[in-house]
């Protein structure tokens, strides 16, 4: 296990956390919800806009926090590989959904990035307990936005 306190480790955190809130909110922004968003039929569970950015920005905390955990621990593992799989996914899906809006395409991204959650949440779940659990709200907010995302697609 690597010394988390150490200058060296602390400065990827900076790094991690910079990455990971920095490509996800300039994702974000670029593909703000518009006009076209607001004219598709929702379902009755459809959260309010504004709640997305602060729920995100929290994710994205815990996400850089246990992938700079597991690169630490092991930068070449599944488990590494499964974090950045499930990274590049997040960071497809606003594009497909809200600038192509491709809303079938953009549910298979979603359902490859929930089980690329769940199995890292398995390949850390015995050797770093803490990533694992930092994944736990991220997989339940996935599985709602899942949820939706398919409804959306449904209802139009």
């Amino acid at each position: 296990m690597s010394d988390y306190r150490a200058p060296r480790s602390l400065l990827m955190l900076g790094v991690f956390l910079v990455v990971v809130i920095g490509v996800g909110g300039a994702i974000g922004v670029s593909t703000a919800p518009g006009e076209w968003y607001a004219a598709l039929n929702k379902p009755p569970f459809n959260p309010p806009n504004w709640i997305f950015g602060p729920v995100w920005f929290a994710l994205y905390v815990l996400i850089a926090i246990a992938g700079w955990r597991t690169f630490l621990r092991d930068s070449g593992g599944t488990a590494m590989k499964l974090w950045v799989g499930q990274m590049l996914l997040n960071w497809l899906w606003s594009p497909t959904w809200f600038a192509l809006h491709l809303l079938w395409p953009a549910f298979v991204i979603i359902i490859a990035i929930l089980a690329l959650i769940v199995a890292f949440i398995g390949a850390t779940w015995r050797k770093d307990r803490p990533s694992a659990l930092m994944f736990l709200p991220y997989a339940l907010w996935v599985g709602f936005a899942s949820a939706l995302n398919l409804s959306i697609a449904v209802l139009n």
